[in-house]
């Protein structure tokens, strides 16, 4: 395959692939932004999420770990909208999308761990204000990424 260069691109390909192909690239995307989040629950969710050997309990306990880090990174967040808090809350949303079986989601898991990360690098950009002018680069960060993977 050649390297992804568009969402359109980057969206078909994740579709191509299957379901543990698809968890393990979404754990690929969320210990890119790990860094955002200060849950240890959320390592080790993409630890288990990067498994391709993982056994349905073990994913079943991963994502229970990452909605409970989730709707508590959620709530920190506050009306007031701490964008650092907020970071953390689009990672544990990309760890929850990583382990939650397709079956049991409407949309694509690896799309929805990539989107995810993508606001959780947005989030630090705005709470950031020494970023004004710098480009956003998660998108291509993430196009390489599974352009990689495909090729391997």
């Amino acid at each position: 395959m050649s390297q992804i260069t568009s969402d359109e691109e980057f969206r078909k390909a994740l579709h191509n692939l299957d379901a543990t192909q698809q968890r393990v690239i979404a754990a690929k995307f969320v210990e890119h932004v790990l860094p955002l989040s200060s849950d240890e629950r959320i390592s080790r969710v993409a630890k288990v999420a990067a498994d391709e050997g993982a056994s349905q309990d073990e994913l079943a306990a991963a994502l229970k770990s990452a909605k409970a880090a989730a709707i508590e990174s959620h709530t920190r967040c506050g009306s007031e909208g701490d964008w650092i808090e907020q970071a953390g809350y689009f990672v544990a949303r990309a760890a929850v999308a990583a382990v939650t079986p397709q079956a049991q989601s409407t949309k694509n898991p690896a799309w929805s761990a990539a989107m995810s990360s993508r606001m959780a690098r947005t989030s630090i950009l705005i709470d950031d204000e020494s970023s004004a002018g710098k480009t956003h680069s998660e998108n291509e960060w993430q196009y390489d990424t599974l352009s990689e993977y495909l090729q391997s």
